[in-house]
């Protein structure tokens, strides 16, 4: 096995010699300005990377990233997820909420195939805010199950104040998209 802190700062002294330097430009623009135009929320799975994917410069994207994309219904108290939404809309403005599944997402086979999470009490309670993605009982109706809970999430994800008030004045769009890791394909479920 790998030894990860040396394998990671191994890959820092690559972009401090390699990368930074030819995008210096960039860094030193960042430094100053932060104006994302997109919140991409999607999954904490490692094989999904949403600069990656939509190609994306650094300064472009915020981004959430959650164990099975999901977004919690707005409710009174402190929240990470909510913070950065409320965040994303009422502060950077951003004019695009993406929220994005994906094949083979292992939250949600735990949801189709029932998975016994009981030594993972943190994690079966997170899953409850899928309950309202369409209940099904195998990993045959997994990709429904992904796209479901996709369509779910924008569903929590306009109950946010923030989201809401920029919806009705036509100052931000929300997406729904599943990508597929074997193929790369990105299919739009926006409802």
């Amino acid at each position: 096995m790998p030894d990860t802190p040396h394998v990671l700062a191994e890959g820092v002294e690559r972009f401090r010699r390699g990368v930074f330097p030819a995008r210096a430009d960039l860094f030193t623009r960042l430094a100053t300005t932060h104006r994302p135009a997109t919140l991409f929320i999607g999954c904490s799975d490692a094989r999904v990377v949403p600069e990656l994917i939509t190609q994306s410069e650094p300064g472009e994207l915020f981004v959430i990233r959650t164990a099975g994309n999901l977004v919690p219904a707005h409710a009174p108290g402190a929240d990470g997820v909510a913070a950065s939404i409320e965040y994303a809309v009422a502060v950077l403005g951003v004019g695009d909420i993406v929220v994005c599944g994906h094949s083979a997402c292992g939250a949600m086979t735990a949801l189709a195939e029932r998975h016994d999470l009981s030594a993972a009490p943190a994690v079966a309670a997170w899953l409850r805010h899928a309950d309202a993605a369409p209940a099904h009982s195998d990993t045959a109706d997994l990709a429904a199950l992904v796209r479901g809970n996709v369509r779910a999430q924008l569903a929590n994800l306009a109950t946010h104040p923030s989201v809401a008030r920029a919806v009705a004045g036509q100052r931000l769009t929300l997406h729904g998209w599943v990508y597929d890791i074997p193929t790369g394909a990105v299919e739009d479920v926006t409802p």
